[in-house]
């Protein structure tokens, strides 16, 4: 009786429709930059690289690199804000996985492992050079009326090209192992649970942040907002299958181009809004801008896209796809926290990425300098032209190569 009201109440549907089927890519991008904004109206800015690269110095303190390296212990990971953002959206992007009982530990072909290893070292030697991945060196630059964001796409889109005709190479040329393991179904008791488990985990992130925001602690205080962001920012991700890396690589793969789309509305809609959050002084935007621009986002990007192809997922693609359950995506991740730790500190004892502030007072790199549209451009009204055109010019690529394949490498 009450499964069939529960049916017929069509609460069943509703249920489906709003945590088990995707959501529209779209509606993905709106609601990360609704949760984007929150953290810079906090004084806050999204960022990934630098907690994924924490991560690898721990590694390297623990197994006694970081004298030969050079590098200072580490901060604790809960209490690294970008760490802690990192760690936040993948429980996030868990918590989705489970209530939509998509959650599986899926066991890749042992070459796809190598793969992962690869494109994620690729993702983090690209990084250091770029200061950032997709979204510190891409999308929250180019959010942030950068020219090193839209150099950085260029980059991606380059490297992405270079992957894909890499991958069919090894698809073509290379048997060995792939030969995907045996899958096991999963019980009908997990599936019954993975629902609970993901209520349980969105329960236990909102008594974290509700412990932290009324800690004595300052730090931990400002830290509770990037609990509820980070674990936002993944629960959305994997409902709406967010992912720059798709969003740079589909067109030149298979013409698809929504989640291109996607990624251009959400920075049409979100440079404006940015700019009145930059002139209200509520943040500064060189926070989130590294001294990298040329060469160092050129030569980052292309690394980057390379491997984003390899992998199987950039930055934070790749994060939400751990909380999903993807082993080669685990592979992928400790490679570029480890080689991105590891190049990082050897780049920084070259006194490659050593930055310095000029007399501007802009910081600037052997490998480049911060770069600010309304700086160059005398203000915010060419800004909005020279970014819209460039977000108009990408969006008509885009359509063109929809419906005539054009671009397409594979």
């Amino acid at each position: 009786m009450k499964s069939s009201l529960l049916e017929s109440s069509g609460l069943r549907i509703d249920y489906k429709a709003a945590l088990v089927e995707p959501w529209s890519p779209y509606v993905g991008a709106i609601l990360l930059l609704i949760a984007v904004f929150t953290l810079m109206i906090s004084g806050e800015f999204w960022g990934v690289f630098g907690g994924i690269k924490l991560w690898g110095d721990w590694f390297n303190h623990l197994i006694g690199l970081d004298e030969v390296l050079g590098l200072h212990e580490p901060d604790s990971p809960l209490t690294h804000r970008i760490s802690l953002m990192n760690i936040t959206l993948i429980l996030g992007a868990m918590a989705a996985a489970m209530i939509s009982r998509q959650f599986r530990l899926r066991r890749p072909p042992a070459l796809e492992l190598i793969w992962g290893a690869l494109g994620g070292s690729l993702m983090g030697v690209g990084a250091v050079f770029a200061g950032g991945c997709t979204v510190g060196a891409f999308l929250v630059p180019a959010l942030h009326a950068s020219p090193a964001g839209f150099l950085m796409l260029f980059g991606l889109m380059i490297g992405a090209v270079i992957g894909l005709k890499l991958l069919m190479w090894s698809l073509e040329n290379i048997t060995w192992g792939m030969q995907a393991p045996v899958s096991k179904s999963q019980s009908a008791t997990a599936l019954a649970i993975y629902p609970w488990l993901g209520l349980a985990i969105i329960i236990a992130i909102l008594w974290w942040a509700t412990r932290w925001y009324g800690s004595e602690d300052s730090k931990l205080a400002s830290r509770a907002i990037i609990v509820i962001a980070g674990f936002a920012i993944g629960f959305i991700m994997h409902r709406s299958r967010f992912c720059v890396a798709r969003a740079v690589r589909e067109p030149f793969m298979t013409a698809e181009g929504d989640m291109t789309k996607a990624v251009i509305l959400a920075l049409a809609i979100g440079i404006p809004f940015a700019s009145l959050i930059f002139q209200a002084k509520l943040l500064d935007p060189y926070l989130a801008i590294a001294p990298r621009f040329w060469l160092g986002t050129l030569i980052g990007g292309v690394l980057f896209g390379i491997g984003m192809v390899f992998a199987g997922g950039c930055g934070t693609g790749s994060l939400w796809r751990v909380g999903e359950g993807h082993l080669k995506l685990w592979v992928a991740v400790f490679f570029f926290a480890w080689i991105g730790s590891i190049t990082g500190a050897l780049l920084n004892k070259a006194g490659w990425t050593a930055a310095e502030m000029n007399l501007d007072l802009i910081e600037q790199s052997p490998l480049g300098i911060q770069t600010f549209f309304p700086d160059l451009l005398n203000g915010w009204g060419w800004t909005y032209v020279v970014a819209g055109g460039l977000l108009l010019l990408w969006y008509l690529l885009v359509r063109y190569n929809e419906s005539s394949a054009r671009f397409t490498v594979v």
